[in-house]
């Protein structure tokens, strides 16, 4: 496994802040030149540090206004129940996230979505359907006091 330097680390938050950042200007903040700090960002991209490098939409100008957080508990919880259930999950695309938790429920998803009527078609004609679902409960966001994608926070 690949072992980041602080200079990883710098381009790291540099690439945070601003993906479409230039190699070279990436270069120039940590004082390498053009080719090495290619290098490194092919080698974090290879190791699995970086992800992807993507654009932050703001959800409400496409029409996707409502977040909601579904809890998720399984009458089953055999291997092939839980694979099937987000095998089926993840196909939703109003489900941007999908996490297996511990506690009372199974797994929490988050909604993105345009109105609660539109929830609720969801709800009765997919989330319902999941595989091997015994219960749900929803809560839906109000207001937005954080939203952070930067694990490198500079603030």
């Amino acid at each position: 496994m690949y072992n980041p330097d602080r200079t990883d680390l710098e381009i790291l938050r540099l690439l945070e802040q601003d993906g479409r950042m230039s190699h070279k200007v990436i270069a120039q903040t940590v004082h390498k030149s053009i080719t090495p700090v290619h290098s490194r960002i092919s080698k974090l991209e290879k190791s699995g540090f970086i992800r992807k490098i993507t654009a932050l939409i703001n959800p409400k100008l496409i029409g996707r206004g409502l977040t909601a957080y579904t809890q998720v508990l399984l009458k089953v919880h055999s291997q092939e129940s839980l694979e099937n259930f987000i095998a089926e999950a993840v196909k939703i695309k109003e489900v941007m996230e999908c996490y297996h938790m511990t506690g009372t429920f199974d797994f929490l998803l988050r909604i993105t979505i345009r109105d609660m009527e539109a929830y609720n078609e969801l709800l009765l004609k997919q989330l319902s359907n999941l595989p091997a679902v015994a219960q749900m409960q929803t809560f839906f966001v109000i207001s937005e006091a954080k939203y952070e994608t930067a694990y490198f926070n500079t603030v």
